[in-house]
């Protein structure tokens, strides 16, 4: 399993309360952004682990329980929509990652995070590009993040039904698109993402 390796190799070190953060929800005009931090046992394997956005939901959905119940320590965050507008996308990506990581117990020794873009937490950190397919610690905070938000913006599509929240999950889609110029921006939209759009509800 190639997503052993990288994890192992800091495990090899001395390294044992190894943490993997990702993120999900940059690229939505609605909602937070989602990011989970994840500390698995050294001879932790998750068998079918990989990039969230590559596997189904229902396997998503399934390791999101598994990953709960045989990790060490887990947390998901998010910054939410006013966040973003006031900060920017990356900096409450940012935001979310700290407080995921912040938020477990025990503390972490050493922080894997995907991307090329770094959080600066107050952990020794690395950025691992195209982490979730060679860190299975960065690959369970995936999805984690990821079923985290879905099932938020299944939330929000109960109380902003006209939205239809629950297909795109605040996507940038055609419908989306379509959605907005009929019902105008609300309250869960990310402003700066839609700056060319006036009007609103709520």
């Amino acid at each position: 399993m190639d997503q052993l390796i990288l994890d192992q190799n800091y495990y090899n070190r001395g390294i044992q309360l190894l943490c993997g953060v990702d993120e999900a929800g940059r690229g939505p005009l609605a909602g937070p952004v989602f990011a989970a931090a994840v500390i698995l046992r050294p001879d932790c394997v998750l068998e079918g682990i990989n990039d969230s956005k590559k596997l189904s939901e229902k396997k998503r959905e399934q390791l999101f329980e598994v990953i709960q119940q045989q990790a060490l320590a887990w947390c998901i965050a998010s910054a939410d929509e006013g966040e973003i507008d006031q900060l920017n996308i990356l900096k409450a990506t940012f935001l979310a990652m700290r407080r995921a990581v912040e938020g477990l117990q025990p503390v972490p020794e050493f922080v894997l995070v995907d991307g090329n873009a770094n959080p600066v937490l107050s952990i020794a950190t690395e950025t691992v590009v195209k982490g979730d397919a060679q860190s299975q610690s960065i690959a369970a905070a995936s999805v984690l993040a990821k079923v985290a938000r879905d099932r938020y913006m299944l939330e929000l599509d109960r109380q902003y039904p006209q939205y239809n929240f629950k297909k795109h999950k605040g996507y940038p889609t055609k419908e989306h698109y379509r959605l907005l110029d009929e019902y105008g921006i609300s309250p869960v939209h990310r402003r700066s993402f839609l700056k060319k759009r006036t009007g609103g509800v709520g």
